[in-house]
Formats: C-alpha cells, structure tokens, sequence
C-alpha cells in the first residue's frame, strides 16, 4: 500500500502542474471564439496552446511550478493514519522533482526564511506543501486533490472583512471591486478568480481554495456569473492589453455564517494557468 500512494501521489503533483481539465480546455476555445480584440485572442490561443504542449511533454505549465496545496476528502467508513500522511509526503517530494518544480524553498531559521538570507534550497523538493485540508465526503473513499499555488494570485490576492449591510449585493460589489484590482496588476490572465466567503480569516481562505476543487468551468451560479461578467466589462483583457475577457471563470463557495455584521471574503485572481488540480483515490 506504501509504495502505491507514494506514486499515485507522485504521478498526481504531475499531472496538476502540467494539464488543464477538460472543461477548462473548453473555456478557453470558448473565450477564443468570442474575443473580438485580437491582441487578447492572440494570448489565449497561446496559452491554450503552451498548455496542451505541456501535457504531452507533462512539464510545468509555468516557470514558477508553484507550492502544492492538499485537500484530503475522507468517507465515512474510511480512516487516515500518520503513516498515510507520511507516504502523501513522500509523493509530494518525488513529484515535485519528476514534474520537475522550480527550486523555490528557503533554508535556515524563522528570520533566515523570512529575509531569505539562509539560502535557496537546490532540491526542488525542498519545498514544502502547505498543511492538509481535511473535509468529509459521502463516497466510502480517501480522495486527495493536489493544487499547486504559484507566487502571482498569492501576491494579488486579498482576505478581509466586508461589512455586508444584510444585502448580497453589498458583498458582491466588494468582490468586484477587488477582482478588477487585482485582475488588472496580475500581469498573467485571463485569470479564473476562486472566492471563499467564511466567519474567520481562515474559513474564508480554506473555502477559497474548496472552491477551486469543486468548481467547474461549465457549471457556473448567478453570483459567479454576475462578478465574471462585471469584471471582465472592466475591459482589462489578458496580459492587461484589453479585451473581454479578462476572466475565464469564477469558483465561488459560500460556507456557514454567523449572526454578525461582516462577512471574511477571500479573492484569490488565479493566473492563466491556475487552478492547477489534479486528483487521485488512494483507497
């Protein structure tokens, strides 16, 4: 059983880093025929183009590999033990040298990581996945999702509070506003933009990136379909050279809220490549 989640794991990062789902083929030929700008048609012909090379060469889709993120879905008659969780390690570490990942982790100490002055880790398994996201599910299996997270949604992304007015609208508008922000000093879009709404920080993050692994590019609610259109009016375009079609998509979860007069919104503007997903059932 060992050395069978390991290469599934393995395989897996792969797979994330260097292919995009089927429905986000689709999205793209989609924005494709419609774009009239030819500048931002160009683009995403390019981009679809860069990922169907890399899936038949399973290459990175980006110079920046990214950091992988791990969502694990657990069944009701399945259980998780350390040793799972070790070899899931283990097939992160391999994956990211097969893929290959991009040497990104920093060695040494608390400051030392922090100012980076410990030095750049050569093994590009030196970089470690962000802790596991742990949520139930009614199939009787363990599903792993592996999400690899590169350096530009994170740098554009914002998580705080909206004081929501006990109207959507008020939350929807403020949503907007960041996505055009973000979307316009992104740099490398179309973007798919991953919305988590929670009671705390954390929640609204955690329900960002399920957003991203339950969300689907020809499945798309009102509120998701009101915001991609609103922004994309904003006419910043892939790559900011104009167009309508600045986002492909947006993958919005809402999870439980309290009696409160806020709402934690987290936006993430993904890049052009993201999300990078793929999943596997280890049992």
């Amino acid at each position: 059983m060992k050395n069978d989640i390991v290469s599934l794991v393995r395989d897996t990062l792969v797979e994330a880093g260097s292919t995009f789902r089927a429905d986000k083929k689709a999205a793209y030929r989609a924005a494709i025929e419609k774009e009239q700008n030819d500048q931002a048609k160009w683009v995403l012909q390019t981009v679809l183009d860069n990922a169907e090379a890399a899936e038949q060469n399973r290459s990175p889709l980006c110079d920046d590999s990214g950091i992988p993120h791990l969502l694990l879905e657990v069944g009701p008659d399945c259980a998780v033990t350390g040793r799972m969780l070790d070899d899931i390690r283990e097939g992160v570490r391999q994956g990211l040298r097969k893929l290959p990942g991009r040497p990104m982790g920093i060695m040494g100490d608390d400051s030392h990581r922090i100012d980076q002055s410990g030095g750049l880790n050569p093994d590009s398994a030196g970089v470690e996945p962000a802790p596991i996201l742990l949520r139930r599910c009614e199939e009787n299996v363990i599903r792993l999702h592996i999400l690899m997270f590169g350096g530009g949604p994170a740098i554009r992304a914002k998580t705080y509070r909206v004081f929501h007015k006990h109207n959507t609208q008020v939350v929807l508008d403020e949503i907007v506003s960041w996505a055009k922000e973000g979307v316009a000093q992104l740099g490398c879009s179309p973007c798919t933009l991953a919305v988590g709404v929670g009671r705390s920080h954390f929640e609204a993050t955690s329900m960002m990136l399920q957003a991203q692994v339950d969300g689907r590019y020809d499945v798309q609610s009102d509120m998701e379909q009101e915001i991609t259109r609103r922004v994309n009016e904003a006419n910043i375009g892939p790559l900011g050279l104009g167009g309508s079609t600045s986002v492909i998509a947006t993958f919005m979860k809402v999870g439980p809220q309290r009696a409160s007069g806020v709402r934690i919104v987290c936006v993430r503007p993904t890049c052009c490549f993201e999300p990078r997903i793929a999943t596997v059932d280890l049992a």
